[in-house]
């Protein structure tokens, strides 16, 4: 019997919630990232966490972060190279709820207002 999955901590949600290539390669196909995987490429590729820090925040193991993190990676690569959208949506994630004292990422709107 396999393990539960772990839920994975996300800052909020992404501001757009998917992509579209200006000239579709194959019309019929989506590609579909998770808010966790989104998360990830946010945090280690925008914010410049490493994987360890991102295990940390996302309260996951670093071996954990790098397989998502390979995974959303693919999935980009796919999306560019062979013409096909990208939408966001769906996974095994929390959101942050406000209340810890920082959220470690320094991207949460709920602690960047509060002082």
């Amino acid at each position: 019997m396999p393990r539960p999955k772990k839920c994975r901590k996300v800052c909020c949600m992404p501001v757009s919630k998917g992509f579209e290539p200006l000239k579709k390669g194959n019309n019929n196909c989506e590609i579909v990232m998770t808010v966790d995987e989104y998360e990830t490429i946010r945090l280690i590729d925008k914010e410049g966490f490493s994987q360890e820090e991102c295990g940390v925040y996302m309260g996951v193991a670093r071996t954990t972060v790098q397989q998502i993190y390979n995974r959303a990676r693919q999935k980009i690569a796919d999306a560019l190279v062979e013409g096909i959208m990208l939408k966001i949506e769906g996974g095994d994630y929390i959101l942050c709820s406000g209340e810890e004292k920082t959220c470690g990422c320094g991207g949460c709107k709920k602690h960047r207002c509060q002082k």
